[in-house]
């Protein structure tokens, strides 16, 4: 499996233009090795949009959606850094969602990434589910520039916690693709395509948002916690 747990948080943003450069050093420097040292947090990625809005997405793969309700969790969002309390006032259209994963395919995440965003319409959620993971996500893997392809489902309702008040209050994500590889014409293709709001609007999506982003950085648990040598 390409994902490295059962669940992820998946959020969309944007950041205010003059703290962009400040956001991404205190999100590198600090920011993914305190949500590293989470139990059952197993891997951050930071992606940036090449023609998207909003400008950011993250992603943070966990064991499973119980990290996500987590004490450990929950007291992070509660007694942010000072740093990290700076950084939030400088978000703007926050968007969180606490999903879990319904089916993904492949090996590994490419370092650009077509992200869809949608709702299935009303009654229309097992055959949607059906059609994406039977016969549309596991053929894409084997494609030239493509490597992963993944749909999460949002399971919980975020708290509101003391880094959500900063902020203000965060919009939700319902459903989300993410299909990665290594050929963004490979992804622009796609989203053209097979997997154009046309077509999931014809399957039964609605509220169809979509773009395609260069992933920044990544930071897996395990990485955090190796010592430097050398």
């Amino acid at each position: 499996m390409a994902l490295l747990g059962k669940a992820a948080m998946i959020l969309s943003f944007d950041i205010v233009a003059e703290a962009i450069d400040e956001h991404d050093d205190w999100h590198s420097h600090e920011h993914f090795n305190e949500r590293m040292s989470i139990p059952g947090f197993l891997r951050g990625s930071r992606w940036v949009a090449s023609a998207a809005e909003p400008n950011y997405f993250v992603m943070y793969e966990v064991k499973d959606l119980d990290v996500l309700a987590s004490a450990a969790y929950l007291e992070r969002l509660n007694h942010p850094s000072p740093w990290t309390s700076k950084m939030m006032a400088n978000y703007r259209g926050m968007r969180r969602g606490l999903c879990h994963l319904s089916c993904s395919h492949g090996d590994g995440l490419g370092n650009v990434g077509l992200l869809i965003r949608f709702s299935p319409a009303a009654g229309n959620e097992s055959a949607l589910r059906d059609w994406l993971c039977g016969n549309v996500l596991p053929t894409l893997i084997c494609r030239p520039g493509l490597v992963s392809a993944h749909l999460f489902e949002a399971a919980l309702s975020p708290e509101l916690t003391a880094e959500q008040r900063i902020r203000g209050k965060d919009g939700a994500i319902d459903w989300v693709l993410l299909v990665t590889g290594y050929r963004a014409q490979s992804l622009t293709r796609l989203a053209n395509d097979e997997l154009s709001a046309e077509q999931l609007g014809r399957r039964g999506a609605e509220h169809i948002s979509a773009g395609c982003y260069t992933m920044m950085h990544s930071l897996s648990a395990q990485e955090a916690a190796t010592p430097n040598f050398g």
